[in-house]
C-alpha cells in the first residue's frame, strides 16, 4: 500500500467520521452538516478549526480518491451522508483505531494523555496497553505512527500519526527502545505504588494494634 498523505482539513475530517462512528454510533453515517461541526466542534480538538462546507467537501473528494471516506454505501436516506473506510484499509484493532483517531483530531501527544483521550472509544488499563498499541501503528508498513525526540525538561516522549507525511522521528530501533523502556517505567511507578500502598497497610495496622493494646492494659 502506498504512503498515504493528507492535508489537515482530511486528517480532520477522518478523525471526525472515526470519533463519531465510535462514540456517537446512533447518528452515523454523517450528514455533511454533521460532519462540519464536528470538525469545527471547540472541544477535544487541536487546533480549534473553522472548516466551511466546501472545504469538507474538497476534504472528502480527497479522502475518496484515496479510498479513506465517501458516501455511506446502502445508505437509506434523502440526505447523502458520510463515513470512513480506513477498517477496510487497515483492519485496524480497537485499540489502533482509538489511538489513530485521537491523534488525527489533537496532533502529537504522549502515551499519558493519548490514555486520558482514548477512554470513551477504547479503555487502556494500563499505559504499556497504550505503548503496546502505539508500537502496533509503527510498525505497520508503511508506518503509521512515529515516536518524535523527547524535547528538553519533559518526562516521556510524544506520539505522532504519520497520515500527513513523514515527521522529524527517531531511528527505528530507538524508538523500540523508548517504547519498552515507557513500558518498564510504567511497571515501576505501578510496583512503587503498590509498595506505597502496602507501607500505609502496616502503618494503620500498627496503629490499631495499639490502640487494642491499650484498651486491656
Amino acid at each position: 500500500m502506498e504512503p498515504i498523505v493528507l492535508d489537515a482539513a482530511q486528517a480532520r475530517v477522518l478523525g471526525s467520521m472515526v470519533e463519531k462512528e465510535i462514540t456517537t454510533p446512533d447518528y452515523y453515517p454523517l450528514s455533511l452538516n454533521a460532519l462540519m461541526n464536528a470538525c469545527n466542534q471547540r472541544s477535544n480538538r487541536d487546533p480549534v478549526m473553522n472548516l466551511s462546507e466546501e472545504d469538507v467537501q474538497s476534504a472528502l473528494r480527497g479522502l475518496q480518491e484515496q479510498r479513506l471516506a465517501g458516501p455511506a454505501r446502502g445508505a437509506d436516506s434523502r440526505v447523502t451522508k458520510y463515513e470512513h473506510w480506513l477498517g477496510e484499509a487497515f483492519n485496524f484493532s480497537r485499540a489502533e483505531i482509538a489511538l489513530l483517531c485521537v491523534l488525527l483530531l489533537r496532533g502529537p501527544q504522549t502515551p499519558g494523555e493519548l490514555r486520558g483521550r482514548t477512554e470513551r472509544m477504547h479503555g487502556f488499563a494500563e499505559i504499556a496497553d497504550v505503548l503496546a498499541g502505539l508500537q502496533k501503528l509503527m510498525e505497520r508498513e508503511p508506518a503509521l505512527a512515529a515516536v518524535l525526540p523527547r524535547q528538553p525538561g519533559t518526562k516521556e516522549s510524544r506520539y505522532a500519526h504519520l497520515l500527513s507525511g513523514e515527521l522529524p522521528s527517531v531511528p527505528i530501533a530507538e524508538a523500540a527502545t523508548i517504547a519498552s523502556s515507557g513500558a518498564r517505567s510504567a511497571l515501576e511507578d505501578r510496583i512503587a505504588e503498590l509498595e506505597s500502598g502496602m507501607a500505609e497497610l502496616r502503618g494503620e495496622f500498627v496503629a490499631l494494634k495499639e490502640k487494642i493494646e491499650a484498651l486491656f492494659n
